[in-house]
């Protein structure tokens, strides 16, 4: 498959990788480029299994640096409602278009994300940041997202900046969340959507150079940023990510 690839697809799915290294490693939100082009080079369905094995390779070396500083009681508490996100939307796309959910979703996300940042700069705690149901309800819409739009990394922003996660903190708990969220998915998309082989993952192996480029740069870069600075810019690419879901 790799010798059948176009030019401008071997350029995107080079890019994309770079891309998705650095994003992995702090500069979160630039995946919401790589995406649609990856869309445009590959084809919307077939390139969400190209990605995906990407994704992991990526997220196993985040969680590889990262690892120290995760909240892991987080992510054990919010994956089983993120695993029940994914059958929800499974099921739901049986016979519901997608695209009204990403609208709907997208203004749900900026709906929350508008009240945490009205609390936050009043001055008032999230008093139920604490609670179960907090927790279920955005693992559910985690889950339900990344499935249906590739754009969970948004609702875990507005979880972890709620839940105030320093730079370090807020970088390790994602890598976990997203490294197990991943691999749970693979085989969702094996057998049940068929669209990864053997000929992507030797292609996504392939790539493993400029993932580790990328993760390099991301370090280097979100190193400069301090923690107050790293929470203004989550914010502004939540905020960005979740206004495209709307307008998608």
């Amino acid at each position: 498959m790799l010798f059948d690839l176009s030019l401008v697809q071997l350029i995107t799915i080079c890019a994309s990788s770079f891309i998705i290294g650095m994003s992995k490693t702090g500069i979160q939100g630039i995946t919401a480029i790589s995406v649609p082009c990856m869309a445009i080079a590959f084809g919307a369905k077939e390139s969400t299994g190209v990605v995906l094995p990407l994704l992991c390779m990526a997220d196993v070396i985040s969680v590889a640096y990262f690892r120290k500083s995760a909240d892991l009681g987080v992510v054990v508490r919010m994956l089983p409602a993120a695993i029940a996100g994914f059958f929800l939307a499974i099921y739901i796309d049986t016979f519901i278009p997608v695209t009204g959910f990403k609208t709907l979703l997208g203004a749900t996300l900026l709906l929350v994300f508008g009240i945490m940042l009205w609390s936050e700069y009043c001055g008032k705690e999230n008093k139920y940041s604490g609670t179960w149901w907090y927790t279920v309800f955005f693992g559910v819409l985690g889950g339900f997202v990344t499935m249906v739009a590739n754009a969970a990394g948004a609702v875990m922003a507005i979880y972890l900046l709620s839940m105030k996660k320093g730079k370090m903190e807020f970088i390790g708990t994602n890598a976990w969340f997203f490294m197990l969220v991943n691999l749970i998915k693979l085989p969702l998309q094996i057998f049940f959507w068929h669209n990864i082989t053997w000929d992507i993952i030797k292609l996504d192996l392939c790539m493993l150079p400029c993932i580790f480029a990328g993760a390099a740069l991301g370090l280097l870069l979100v190193k400069k940023f301090s923690d107050k600075s790293f929470k203004m810019y989550i914010q502004v690419v939540t905020a960005i990510s979740a206004l495209m879901m709307c307008l998608s």
